[in-house]
């Protein structure tokens, strides 16, 4: 069932917009990893996935679980709940927990939607770099680019995977997760220069 519809959606996209994926390759073909993008638009999650064969377990806020067939569609490809405007102990257990069983937990750090402000970082904060120094395993910075209106072109651009620089025995403050956080995001950006 899974498969059927990500090749409806692969179908869709086909039809209504001009994807442009660069560097796929670099998706590790198994293991753990933490990707962290921009959030453009609700359909982001499926641009950056649907050339991707394997399922990527993102974060999503909770408010999307109370709309029944979102409710449906994104439980159903493995995301789960984070409530907003707080430090959701339970979201970033569940994260680390999946990474740790080798999965890939997919990230917005800057938290909410740019809404039109292109290329411009906003504040990040500190659950992706908590979930990648606590699963100790590596980041996955993409970009995405584009208006995403009907027949237009989306850019996915996907970085090399690479490790934090953390000390293991180091307890680390929100303020120093939020600057690691900040610096994914730099690099997030500077893939759409590349």
């Amino acid at each position: 069932m899974k498969q059927a519809i990500r090749y409806l959606i692969r179908f869709v996209f086909k039809i209504i917009y001009r994807v442009e994926v660069i560097n796929r390759e670099a998706v590790p073909a198994k293991g753990a990893v933490v990707l962290c993008s921009n959030h453009v638009r609700m359909l982001d999650m499926f641009f950056i996935g649907f050339k991707i064969p394997r399922l990527i377990h993102y974060m999503a806020k909770a408010e999307l679980f109370r709309i029944p067939v979102i409710n449906l569609i994104i439980k159903y490809f493995g995301t789960f709940p984070v409530k907003r405007g707080t430090a959701d102990i339970e979201a970033i257990k569940t994260a680390i927990q999946l990474v740790r069983e080798g999965h890939i937990v997919g990230t917005f750090p800057e938290g909410h939607r740019s809404k039109g402000k292109k290329n411009k970082i906003l504040k990040a904060k500190p659950g992706a770099a908590m979930i990648a120094v606590k699963g100790n395993v590596p980041v996955l910075p993409v970009a995405l680019q584009g208006d995403y209106r009907l027949f237009s072109k989306v850019r996915v651009v996907f970085g090399e995977p690479y490790y934090l620089s953390t000390d293991s025995t180091k307890k680390y403050t929100s303020a120093e997760l939020s600057e690691m956080s900040a610096n994914i995001m730099k690099k997030v950006y500077s893939l759409m220069e590349e």
